[in-house]
């Protein structure tokens, strides 16, 4: 073998390229091609491939380039052709995708091309100017098409063994099988960048975000389940009794009551008020399914009743899974003719909740930008300046529906101290395992002046309100310091303790009288449906069913649920009964996420 390999192959191959030099240069230039593309696509897609990408991330974006390239020498039979189209089309899409991130900030998904009616309809009143980024790949294409067109003569079809093409489409199929189809990139722990999209090199984000552009089926799904299930819950016509004028959602980021933990110990209450609620409240802990970031799946649970724990991990279904029509919270107000609007006084990029916003049917949307002269703490528009926005809204609408996401409190929270008084101190054990926590604490002792305020408004007020106030997640602190709250390493904790790093704050308050609750339990997903029962709002079918349900797992989150005797399990240890009501929820969540055929609208959405 090795007199075969030094003493005759390679002095053949040195032979051939002195031969024929036009060959060689024509398969150099070909596999140059993926190459090419890969950093033409991520100009595009406003990456610097040689920083912005793992070493990981470009291998498996050159994967796929070179299933491209090698998929159309297969099929065309010329080099020169296949490495002229495969850069021509990865130009194209890599400019499809440019605009898309232009006008809405997150790259190519998808349910983008799924939607392109929608896209094409308000095409027109963008702008599409060439800017620097199109220069620059532009020119990086006529330079490599001008070595396609001078470097690779134009050949008559040269056809490859018939092995060799079994052995190169075998491969690709496997591949392509093994990432779309298997467990692989779950095992190496690769999903969807959602958040900075760009992160995973547009190619491979693009893939690993149709790989998980499913939710799976439900065992023994079928329509007819559904229609049964639609007989056993009806839908509840609305309460006669006295419905609020106004509904005011408030989402806080990161608004998370750490007193939860025995070991925090700060020098003062960070928010007094909240604690001090109890006249026409209800109030508890809403487990969320996220921790330290995700703000759109916890915005996602409340307005439809969806959760995440039937969604592939790690994926938002802002981005990838909310369609027109989907039922929501805000279309059931709206139906009652409430005016329903959706504000996040930041960029209206993020999470793409232009688009989720519009599909869930709120009438209105306002951002940063539509914030008169706002009071800035750190960085972010603070909670005072937000909730005045709320005023504003309810004094001019005669029945509003309003659902904020404020932005005051978000990580990181080593930014400098801009109209953020320094009030509270912690022990010096946490101090030295996270230097940032102190901040993340002095927000929310404004967080809880702001919120007095927004209280004391509403009680001032004639029309009557309802108020229904949580945090999306608890902040990204380090784990250093969680392990100095809980007294131990984060691996070792019960699911108890790992449930309490997901518990926020919640209240429903009203400027009427209400049945007063203390110490509720509650998830994000039962939480939509609880605010339209307390207002009155008729309940659909679904709503009623996750009532029901909310009796028996009044807390699901994918890390672990909540029984109604305070059990806090696995999925594995749920009773049976338990196992049989989550089966219920899953087959109705498919179905009104996914599979939302018309004989089951009546369950989700009102007339």
């Amino acid at each position: 073998m090795r007199a075969l390999l030094y003493d005759d192959t390679f002095p053949r191959l040195v032979k051939d390229w002195r031969n024929n030099p036009g060959k060689w240069a024509s398969r150099l230039v070909f596999l140059l091609g993926p190459w090419a593309c890969l950093w033409m696509v991520e100009i595009l897609n406003e990456n610097d491939v040689f920083e912005d990408l793992a070493a990981w991330q470009v291998l498996m974006n050159m994967v796929f380039y070179y299933i491209i390239f090698i998929a159309l020498r297969l099929l065309l039979g010329r080099n020169r052709r296949a490495a002229a189209l495969g850069t021509v089309l990865c130009f194209l899409f890599g400019l499809v995708n440019h605009y898309v991130l232009r006008f809405r900030g997150r790259i190519l998904f998808p349910a983008d091309i799924t939607g392109w009616r929608t896209a094409a309809n308000v095409a027109g009143g963008f702008n599409y100017s060439i800017d620097i980024y199109i220069t620059q790949a532009s020119i990086l294409l006529v330079a490599y098409l001008f070595l396609v067109l001078f470097c690779v003569p134009q050949r008559k079809r040269v056809k490859i063994p018939a092995l060799g093409c079994i052995a190169l489409w075998g491969g690709m199929v496997c591949y392509c099988y093994a990432f779309f189809f298997t467990g692989m990139l779950p095992a190496l722990d690769i999903y969807t960048q959602q958040w900075v999209t760009q992160r995973n090199g547009f190619l491979l984000n693009f893939s690993i975000a149709l790989r998980y552009s499913s939710v799976d089926k439900p065992e023994d799904y079928s329509k007819d389940t559904v229609l049964r299930l639609m007989e056993e819950y009806p839908g509840v016509p609305a309460d006669s009794g006295r419905k609020p004028v106004n509904i005011v959602v408030v989402m806080n980021e990161s608004f998370g009551d750490l007193t939860i933990f025995d070991g925090l110990n700060p020098s003062e209450d960070p928010t007094p008020f909240l604690h001090s609620l109890k006249e026409n409240t209800v109030s508890g802990w809403m487990y969320s399914s996220v921790t330290g970031g995700g703000t759109a799946t916890v915005e996602f649970e409340y307005l439809t009743g969806f959760t995440s724990l039937f969604q592939p991990p790690h994926t938002v279904a802002y981005q990838l899974y909310v369609e027109k029509g989907m039922p929501s919270l805000a279309a059931l107000a709206g139906s009652q003719g409430y005016a329903t609007t959706a504000f996040h006084p930041y960029k209206s990029s993020g999470w793409n909740r232009v688009l989720a916003y519009n599909y869930l049917d709120f009438d209105r949307q306002l951002y940063e930008e539509d914030v008169p002269s706002p009071y800035i703490i750190r960085s972010y528009i603070s909670d005072k300046s937000d909730y005045e926005m709320i005023y504003r809204s309810t004094e001019t609408e005669e029945r509003s529906f309003f659902f904020n996401v404020t932005m005051q409190n978000h990580s990181g929270y080593a930014q400098g101290w801009n109209n953020l008084p320094r009030h509270i101190e912690l022990p010096s054990r946490l101090k030295a395992a996270d230097r940032t926590a102190e901040q993340f604490l002095d927000l929310m002792k404004e967080s809880d002046l702001a919120l007095e305020e927004l209280i004391t408004y509403y009680s001032q007020c004639e029309e009557p309100t309802l108020v229904v106030f949580f945090g999306d997640h608890q902040p990204p602190l380090t784990n250093a310091f969680y392990e100095e709250l809980y007294g131990k390493k984060l691996s070792e904790r019960t699911t108890g303790e790992v449930l309490q790093q997901y518990a926020v704050p919640f209240f429903i308050w009203a400027n009427y009288d209400i049945e007063e609750r203390q110490d509720m339990v509650v998830s994000p997903n039962y939480l939509g449906a609880i605010t339209a029962d307390l207002a009155g709002l008729p309940l659909t079918g679904y709503m009623n069913f996750l009532l029901q349900m909310y009796q028996e797992l009044p807390a699901i989150t994918p890390v672990g649920f909540i029984t109604a005797d305070g059990q806090c399990l696995k999925k594995n240890e749920l009773s049976q009964e338990q196992k049989d009501w989550l089966w219920k929820y899953e087959v109705l969540n498919y179905c009104g996420m996914v599979d939302l055929f018309d004989e089951a609208r009546p369950m989700f959405c009102m007339d």
